[in-house]
């Protein structure tokens, strides 16, 4: 991608850990690319929470904002391994 675009990143269904999937092309985010906003890098983003990709031809920014609600915990996505 030429440019960042920004999408809503998608909760896995029936993972056994909580697992968010990129909006743009569904593969699996990181943990390690999936941060809090400090709106420094992603000012003009109101999202809380950033997921980037990592996929080949991919690179999109996502707000995970939505897809957290999902998980009955969603501070647990922060204390796992990537």
């Amino acid at each position: 991608m030429s440019k960042p675009e920004h999408y809503r990143a998608v909760a896995a269904e029936g993972s056994a850990v909580p697992t968010l999937l990129c909006g743009h092309c569904h593969s699996t985010l990181p943990r390690a690319r999936i941060f809090r906003n400090d709106s420094e890098r992603f000012q003009d983003f109101q999202c809380q929470t950033i997921g980037l990709c990592s996929a080949d031809d991919c690179g999109a920014v996502n707000c995970c904002d939505d897809a957290l609600t999902a998980f009955d915990n969603p501070e647990t996505l922060f204390g796992l391994a990537s």
